[in-house]
């Protein structure tokens, strides 16, 4: 496939926009590894700066307002600075940041993680959603007694050794380097969407989990057939084999009770992050007692030295990220704020769709619930996308959307609560001058 025309306005555009970002990123590449602190903040020619937020917008340290789509990775359900979560937080400082000890504050956290989702009868908490599907694996291993976990192409699962095999293609390649081969060979790598494939791999008697994210890899860009997860449930259950829904993007989004509320499957253990600490550091294991129970003391001398799962984590369940969490659990129980989110994102995918038709672009935009996925490559096919997407093009894409007043990643957005119909109508009028300039920058030459 030939390159498309070397581009020249969208990123002379975007170097006179951001000259103040350009200078941070400039000083950070002397201090910050790569430049960034987070791989996804990776930009061509530079990142942008951010300096403050409110609800659904936030401005960059030249001045330039965004109607915001990254929503702090998925996690800002109601948007950013919601008055209720940073009263909460204003209240609980002064009081203490860290106890090194238990508070009240975590039991009632627990409780309405237990209340709302599914299979949360029993809760351990983290700090982010890659310790808590690491904690998740070592839980249904010891309970299980068997070495190795299904994990599927194309999912997303954080960034420890155990997972970062087959999360993009090429799938033989792991997603970073320094990983020993050991540690990769204790994954099972299945296609998505194809039961078949996972039966095969149960029958072997050396699994201990199957781990996917339930609404389709990576925020659901390759979506999850319909009937799968139910064929998958009964699969799991006939060969005593621990079902993990990685719920960190989907935990209070698809609904209250995350993906499992929404289409009716229940795990054995569910992993949560983003939104289950109010956009604050935070996140969650959670499941049935009998598997939770395993990190339990007995006070056995045995059990609790060589058998029981330990874990522990200097901030795990923080007293100010508790605050933040129960004031956002408590805003999101009844499923109202879910219903607008949703809406919104409907108008939005839809209206996408249609301006990239209109501008000539390749692909389309889809997805479900509050998330969107623009795709020049198209849908995805049932065992998601076969090779590379065209990575320059999406880079592209995003600076020239931050040109015309909207951030979001690169491939994705995801919508808050408080997103409003103004947003979804600048949005639109974004993405079609943003769409239109790659035009006139000779982005399409290549399909």
């Amino acid at each position: 496939m030939s390159q498309p025309a070397k581009p020249t306005k969208v990123f002379d555009t975007y170097r006179a926009m951001h000259q103040k970002s350009a200078a941070l990123y400039e000083r950070a590449r002397d201090v910050i590894a790569g430049g960034i602190t987070h791989d996804s903040r990776h930009l061509k020619p530079f990142p942008v700066y951010v300096d403050h937020a409110l609800g659904s917008r936030k401005w960059d340290v030249d001045g330039h307002e965004y109607v915001d789509y990254w929503m702090g990775h998925g996690a800002l359900f109601l948007g950013h600075c919601h008055p209720a979560v940073v009263r909460a937080i204003q209240e609980q400082a002064p009081r203490g940041t860290h106890f090194g000890a238990c508070h009240g504050l975590e039991v009632r956290w627990a409780e309405l993680v237990c209340k709302l989702v599914p299979s949360a009868e029993m809760v351990r908490f983290t700090m982010s959603g890659t310790e808590a599907t690491h904690l998740a694996r070592r839980i249904a291993r010891a309970y299980t007694g068997h070495p190795k976990v299904v994990k599927f192409h194309g999912h997303f699962h954080g960034w420890h050794d155990g997972v970062v095999a087959a999360v993009n293609p090429p799938f033989d390649v792991p997603m970073s380097a320094g990983v020993p081969s050991q540690i990769l060979d204790q994954l099972l790598l299945c296609p998505p969407n194809d039961i078949k494939a996972v039966d095969g791999l149960l029958q072997r008697g050396d699994v201990a989990a199957v781990i996917l994210e339930p609404a389709g890899g990576q925020s659901g860009t390759t979506p999850t057939i319909p009937g799968y997860l139910q064929e998958l449930r009964a699969l799991t259950e006939r060969h005593n084999v621990v079902l993990i829904f990685d719920e960190v993007i989907t935990g209070f989004r698809y609904a209250p009770g995350g993906a499992q509320q929404y289409f009716g499957v229940t795990p054995d253990l569910t992993t949560l992050a983003k939104i289950v600490a109010g956009g604050l550091p935070g996140a969650v294991v959670c499941g049935k007692k009998p598997l939770m129970a395993t990190m339990a003391h007995r006070g056995d001398s045995v059990w609790d030295r060589a058998e029981r799962v330990a874990q522990n984590g200097t901030f795990n369940s923080n007293p100010v990220c508790a605050a933040a969490a129960i004031a956002t659990l408590e805003l999101v129980a009844d499923g109202g704020l879910h219903a607008r989110a949703n809406k919104a994102a409907d108008e939005l995918r839809s209206g996408i769709a249609d301006v990239m038709k209109r501008v000539g672009a390749p692909g389309t935009c889809f997805g479900e619930s509050s998330i969107f996925h623009v795709s020049f490559e198209g849908r995805p096919g049932l065992a998601g996308f076969d090779r590379p997407r065209r990575g320059d093009l999406y880079q592209m894409l995003r600076c020239a959307l931050l040109n015309n007043g909207v951030d979001c990643s690169a491939y994705h957005g995801w919508l808050s609560a408080v997103h409003s119909d103004e947003d979804v109508a600048r949005t639109l009028a974004a993405y079609e001058k943003a769409l239109s300039a790659m035009a006139a920058d000779g982005a399409w030459s290549g399909f």
